[in-house]
């Protein structure tokens, strides 16, 4: 009897994924591995030990497989992603001997970087500025602010493979960054940012609707550069970046996704810098600007953002008006009719955002009940998803008088926030503990505290 095949975690590293991606499309082609690899004259062994991230392949290996799965270049176009990867897993094997992090896949920081990184988090966040920015967004004329126009036959221009590329290895690094934090992947994405993303916008495209498409994609890079900003505790720096991004869905006329980082992004950040009331200005600058294009489940995650702001302000009755708008809204939505970056905003989601609104109106039993069916929902990959909502659950059974359970939830916590490098979730696991500093003579919360300076000794209080 065959073998099952050993399930692959794409979001692990740049090697699962593109491990998996072989062995999606091996099996749309209804090869086996054998098959396979007497199609490219490479063996079975080698194919099976590809598929299961047990090795890296060669240039070779990965451009045969492309050829004979017909894939387009979808496999070759992973190569420097792969190049990269294999180089840094051979300088931390070729560094200190014995290293406790020999085996892991992702880079870890050096005293260099968490020196460059403390004068990052000290860019002030600067809510001065965001009315303009939605003012300005909101009176945008129509159409390109930039020149997509490029030289017909340019051997440098930009072409749709270049873009497939690129959202490829976007989807990748947001794959990472779900499951281990932006503090052990931003490093990567920033270099792909810097080397790839940046010779693409001073390269001509091949044509307006390519030029266009690439100033989205590229916005969808800073957007993610800005979110993993937020998850460094580098909140100045996330407003920058997704300024940057807001500036490139201008130029490619994508009032859509502008509304989204307007809302969503930068409404979201102010509210984590204690603002509420400049969130709601741009929640709502963005829902009243987008009436005209937005889909049902981008106009139901405005909403939410708008209701989140309300509650922070203690704001019953406006806040449950825009949950109301945003569940009718989303009940509206077919995931096949929305853009793929709002995909992700399913029922399970908007729970979450319920869950927060009514923990903030200081609802201890409705945000349990959301929670519960946010956390449900969750894949197992979005680890700094779990360990947040799980913290919140925590928060909010502590509030409810449940010292026991919150305790023992809390402890669940902590192993998800220890899984990641997160400033978001050791900041989670802080509030949790000041929330149950009231109890702090109870064996359980100090059995909690204990725990916590084992196993997450930066979020101990």
């Amino acid at each position: 009897m065959g073998q099952a095949p050993r399930m692959l975690q794409p979001s692990l590293s740049e090697r699962h994924f593109f491990g998996a991606e072989l062995r999606r499309l091996r099996e749309q082609a209804n090869l086996s591995q054998a098959r396979l690899g007497v199609a490219i004259r490479f063996s079975a062994d080698l194919v099976r030990r590809v598929e299961t991230a047990d090795r890296f392949p060669s240039r070779e290996f990965v451009e045969a497989c492309d050829r004979a799965l017909a894939a387009g270049g979808a496999l070759s176009r992973l190569l420097p992603l792969l190049e990269e990867s294999r180089a840094d897993e051979g300088k931390r094997a070729s560094s200190a001997s014995g290293s406790t992090n020999a085996g892991t896949l992702l880079p870890t920081q050096s005293a260099d970087a968490s020196a460059v990184a403390d004068m990052v988090v000290r860019i002030p966040f600067q809510p001065g500025v965001l009315d303009r920015t939605a003012l300005e967004w909101l009176n945008a004329s129509a159409g390109p602010c930039l020149s997509v126009a490029g030289r017909a036959g340019s051997p440098d221009h930009v072409s749709e493979e270049d873009l497939v590329s690129a959202e490829t290895a976007l989807a990748m690094f947001r794959q990472l960054d779900h499951t281990h934090g932006a503090g052990r992947v931003h490093a990567q994405v920033q270099r792909y940012v810097e080397r790839e993303l940046n010779r693409l916008l001073a390269s001509p495209p091949a044509s307006a609707a390519i030029g266009r498409h690439l100033y989205t994609l590229a916005a969808g890079f800073f957007e993610l550069c800005g979110y993993q900003a937020v998850d460094r505790g580098a909140h100045g720096l996330a407003q920058r970046r997704y300024l940057r991004a807001l500036r490139l869905t201008q130029a490619g006329d994508d009032r859509l996704f502008g509304s989204y980082l307007l809302a969503v992004n930068i409404g979201h950040l102010a509210l984590t810098c204690g603002h509420p009331e400049p969130a709601l200005r741009m929640a709502l600058t963005a829902v009243r600007g987008s009436e005209a294009q937005a889909t049902p489940a981008v106009a139901a995650a405005l909403h939410a953002v708008v209701a989140r702001a309300h509650a922070r302000l203690g704001r019953d009755g406006e806040c449950l008006t825009h949950l109301d708008i945003a569940e009718r809204q989303l009940a509206r939505s077919r995931p096949e009719d929305e853009p793929s970056w709002i995909r992700y905003f399913t029922p399970a989601y908007l729970a979450d955002e319920i869950a927060h609104c009514a923990h903030d109106l200081g609802r201890p039993e409705q945000t349990q009940r959301h929670l519960s069916e946010a956390l449900a929902e969750l894949s197992p990959t979005h680890v700094r998803r779990l360990a947040i909502d799980t913290a919140l659950l925590a928060s909010s059974l502590t509030a409810a008088g449940k010292i026991d359970e919150a305790c023992a939830t809390a402890r669940a916590a902590v192993d998800h926030a220890a899984r990641i490098t997160s400033h978001r979730c050791l900041q989670r696991i802080v509030e949790v503990q000041a929330d149950l500093e009231p109890y702090r003579c109870e064996p359980e919360v100090r059995e909690l505290s204990d725990y916590v300076r084992e196993q997450l000794p930066l979020a101990a209080l």
